[in-house]
């Protein structure tokens, strides 16, 4: 029994998708992001609305991937028109920590009474904005924006203290 794995996704209303070499281009009112999407045996094709993403071979990798494939488009698709942002919470029993933005990179300083800061990069066309003691995301890319946030999750982390007594640290609350 040979099983249907090609997938359809419908292209909204002011969105326009190009590929080009296996590029491919998303453009909405929020700006424009590419992918690269290529893999033995899956093709992705435009037609009128929709996009295709079928594969030739029924083989448990190219189901896998058709539905990746699936997933990145629909993701560039909601990126250009919506945009994605995560919120995250700054946290501090021992020491008050000073977090500001400079350039491509947040600086964590005083982060449990230490001298030197700490630095996580911003990716791509990520929006970092510090305010109080919340710290928000935004951008048209899914991955940008959860790796920006996951660095910053990461520079926080607590080593050679007791985490239940150090909860200090910047964490990501919700993500949208």
């Amino acid at each position: 029994m040979v099983k249907e794995i090609a997938r359809t996704i419908e292209i909204p209303e002011g969105v326009s998708i190009s590929l080009s070499h296996d590029v491919l281009t998303a453009r909405g009112p929020k700006g424009t992001v590419e992918r690269k999407l290529w893999y033995p045996g899956v093709k992705v094709e435009i037609r009128e609305g929709e996009v295709l993403v079928d594969s030739e071979s029924s083989r448990k990798e190219q189901k896998a991937m058709v539905g990746t494939f699936a997933s990145h488009i629909k993701n560039l698709m909601i990126g250009v028109s919506e945009g994605f942002e995560c919120k995250m919470s700054i946290v501090y029993a021992h020491f008050p920590m000073q977090v500001k933005v400079e350039g491509k990179t947040l600086v964590i300083g005083n982060f449990l009474g230490e001298k030197k800061p700490r630095i996580a990069k911003i990716l791509g066309e990520t929006k970092v904005k510090v305010s109080g003691n919340e710290v928000t995301i935004t951008g048209i890319n899914k991955e940008d924006v959860g790796q920006t946030a996951a660095n910053i999750e990461q520079k926080t982390r607590i080593k050679r203290f007791d985490p239940r007594v150090f909860q200090d640290g910047i964490y990501i609350v919700q993500k949208a």
